[in-house]
């Protein structure tokens, strides 16, 4: 399953992050963060006349997508895959922790 910018976006609100809150949590870059959420898909790379880094670049951007998945999976979301009604997310909260 691939995570969905709509998904993080999604999950930072639930968690009540910030962007840069995600970027210390991922170990990624604010901007990486802002360009893969502003894509409501799955993130993806343009060519744009770079065609021989477009591989490195296709990578790079899906180490930065796993290391974001990665936090916020570790702080209590889980990211439903895509059904009838769309995809999603499930968070769990503070309380349910501690149950």
């Amino acid at each position: 399953m691939e995570v969905t910018g709509a998904q993080i976006r999604a999950a930072r609100a639930f968690l009540k992050w910030t962007i840069a809150d995600l970027a210390k949590a991922a170990d990624v870059g604010i901007s990486s963060i802002q360009v893969i959420e502003a894509n409501d898909g799955p993130p993806t790379i343009k060519g744009g006349g770079v065609e021989t880094t477009l591989d490195h670049r296709a990578t790079a951007r899906a180490e930065v997508v796993k290391k974001i998945e990665r936090a916020l999976i570790d702080a209590g979301i889980t990211f439903l895959p895509a059904s009838a009604q769309g995809n999603g997310i499930r968070g769990r909260t503070k309380d349910a922790e501690r149950e």
